[in-house]
This record gives structure tokens, C-alpha cells and sequence, in this order.
């Protein structure tokens, strides 16, 4: 006989899912933000207001450029034109010493087992650490002796002193976080340090690279210091320079003045531009790794 079949109970009824509450961002957050971020970009609206002017003054200037004249532009290029070729110079040569300096530099601090490693990398941040007057008054001296006061390789020298430090930690630390084993792999197939360096290295530490070299090219760019001690002749005048000279010549005409500062911001925020996904990466992965 078989027996008898057991009720069972029925099942319960499944629960439905909670709905997702979205929390909703305060629009006292966002209006603080706009608002912050609106007096931080003032004094760059204001620079490319007057610069749409003709003959703004600093107490008669319109809010708004109602008709603008891109005449200043012209007289700023005449007057500034030789001085951004020479900042283009300074920079673009800064740039090249700083990356061919410091990239094989921070493959040997990564890679290789040196006698005093820690020394030189603790040598490097306290370098950044300077002023950098302490560091211009040095090489004015050293200039001197040299005969390089007043010469555009003296002024490269002295930005690719600000660059390479920096673009060495930079790159060490991305340069640190290649395998061994590709290294390795590379050696087995017959390639030397240079030629593993250049093919395996380099290609696998592009983000580091180019933040470094970025950097390296807005620290000479934007240098002021350097300029003003180690040059004092018209024939080796970087932009910065011509801009501060430029204020003692145009105090009733800020037109001019204001043209030369968005000339000289150009070459930064395209870079800045062109190179952002790559800078975001190397700014975030030298600081994890």
C-alpha cells in the first residue's frame, strides 16, 4: 500500500523588491559650487573682456565687450611676438633635456639595484623643496663664470633644473610597475638595456611620459624668476618678461597688456587639453603606484 500523500503548506508569497531610493544632489551644493567656480574664472573673463576693448583703462571698461576689436591682438603680436618665439624656445628645449634626462634616470632608480638609491630619490624631493631664489642666485654665479648670463641655452638649463626632478619621481614610479618578466622576455629575445629600454620601458610608461613632459614644458613656460635674474637684455626676453616690461609702457592702455596674457595662456590650455586623459592617468597612477 502505498501512503498517503502529505499536504504540503503553500508557498509564501515572495517579497517585492524595495524600491531604490536616488538621493538627490542639494541645490545648495551646486549653487555654492557655481559660485565658486565663477569667482575662481572672473579674472579670466575679465583679461579676455578688456583684451576685446580698445582702449580700456582701468576705470573705464565696459562688463561686456558689446563691440569687439581684436586690434590689441595685432599691437601685442608686433610688440610680444618675439618674445613668445623665445618662450617656445626656452620651453620646447626645457622639455627635451628634462624627459631625455629623467626617463632613463627613473628606469635605473626603478629597475636597477644602485648603491645609494634612497639617496638620490630623497635628493630629489628636497630639491623641489627650494626656493627658487636660493637656485637662481646659485646659477647666476655659476653663469657667470661661464658666459651663459644672457644666452637662451643658459635660460634652458636653468627651467630643465626645475623640470627634471620632478618628471623622475614622476616617471620611476610608473617605470617601477613594469613586470620583470616582460623585461626579462626582452632580454631573452636578444634585446640590450638600451633597446629593451626604448621598446618595452618607454611604450608601457606613455601616461608618465607625457605628465612629465607636460609639466616640464608649463614649469619653463610660466617661469618668471629665472628669467628675471639670469637675463637682462631684450635679445633673450621670454614672454613673462615682456609682460612685466610691457605694464610700465601701457598704464593708460591695458588693452595691449590683456592681449599678451591670453596669447601666453594659449600654448598652456591646449596642451592642457590635448593631453588631459593622459594626465589625468599619470597624475592618479603615480600616486597609487
Amino acid at each position: 500500500m502505498t501512503a498517503p500523500a502529505v499536504p504540503t503548506a503553500p508557498a509564501a508569497p515572495t517579497a517585492a523588491p524595495a524600491p531604490r531610493t536616488v538621493r538627490r544632489r542639494p541645490w545648495g551644493s551646486t549653487v555654492i559650487a557655481l559660485v565658486i567656480l565663477a569667482v575662481l574664472l572672473f579674472p579670466v573673463y575679465w583679461m579676455v573682456n578688456v583684451s576685446l576693448q580698445e582702449h580700456a583703462t582701468s576705470f573705464s571698461t565696459d562688463w561686456f565687450p558689446f563691440h569687439p576689436s581684436f586690434a590689441a591682438y595685432g599691437q601685442a603680436l608686433r610688440d610680444q611676438g618675439g618674445h613668445l618665439l623665445i618662450s617656445l624656445a626656452v620651453a620646447l628645449g626645457s622639455t627635451l633635456i628634462s624627459s631625455l634626462v629623467a626617463a632613463p634616470a627613473s628606469f635605473a632608480l626603478a629597475k636597477f639595484r644602485l648603491p645609494g638609491r634612497g639617496v638620490l630619490l630623497l635628493a630629489a624631493v628636497v630639491t623641489q623643496m627650494i626656493p627658487g631664489i636660493v637656485i637662481a642666485n646659485a646659477l647666476y654665479r655659476a653663469y657667470n663664470g661661464l658666459g651663459l648670463l644672457n644666452s637662451l641655452p643658459g635660460l634652458i638649463l636653468a627651467d630643465a633644473s626645475l623640470g627634471i626632478p620632478f618628471a623622475m619621481l614622476l616617471m620611476r614610479s610608473f617605470m617601477a610597475e613594469v613586470p620583470d618578466a616582460v623585461i626579462e622576455a626582452a632580454r631573452v629575445d636578444g634585446a640590450g638595456r638600451v633597446r629593451t629600454f626604448v621598446s618595452v620601458v618607454l611604450p608601457m610608461s606613455r601616461n608618465g611620459l607625457i605628465t612629465g613632459a607636460l609639466f616640464s614644458f608649463l614649469f619653463a613656460w610660466s617661469d618668471f624668476l629665472f628669467a628675471l635674474t639670469l637675463s637682462s637684455t631684450d635679445a633673450v626676453t621670454p614672454i613673462t618678461m615682456g609682460i612685466y616690461r610691457y605694464l610700465g609702457a601701457q598704464t593708460e592702455n591695458w588693452s595691449p597688456v590683456m592681449a599678451s596674457s591670453v596669447l601666453a595662456c594659449l600654448p598652456s590650455v591646449v596642451l592642457l587639453v590635448l593631453a588631459q586623459r593622459y594626465i589625468a592617468a599619470g597624475i592618479s597612477g603615480g600616486a597609487v603606484k
